[in-house]
């Protein structure tokens, strides 16, 4: 069974997807974008800022689902500028502790309302 998954603390989708989907005890979170929720519109500032901003989104759906950033066990990682490598490392070692979920890094020509990284990620929900 498939159960949608949806908070207002995270950006609204901005075409026919869920923010997250749970099957079992497992979520699969929807790509997020430096959208903030509450505007809908991409924070401005440094790509640190919007990196940052990407994540706070996964951990708002992480929390609407039942868990937290630390149950992430797999991310994408989508730059469209692979120099940014290095700056996702810094915030993701803010936001991660060991053990770090496993990752891939990928290089895009483009995403979504121009943004310059976008992440989706699997998290398995512990049994609590």
């Amino acid at each position: 069974m498939k159960t949608p998954i949806q908070t207002t603390d995270a950006p609204g989708a901005i075409g026919t997807y869920s923010q997250a989907v749970r099957a079992g005890d497992t979520v699969y979170l929807s790509g997020q974008i430096p959208l903030d929720p509450k505007t809908m519109e991409v924070v401005d500032g440094p790509v640190e800022r919007q990196i940052r901003r990407v994540f706070d989104n996964l951990a708002a759906v992480c929390v609407a689902a039942g868990g937290s950033l630390d149950d992430i066990v797999k991310l994408n990682v989508y730059l469209t500028d692979l120099g940014d490598f290095a700056k996702v490392n810094e915030v993701m070692a803010d936001c991660f502790g060991e053990p770090y979920p496993a990752r891939a890094a990928v290089g895009v020509a483009a995403l979504p309302k121009g943004v310059p990284v976008e992440v989706d990620a699997v998290m398995v929900l512990p049994n609590r």
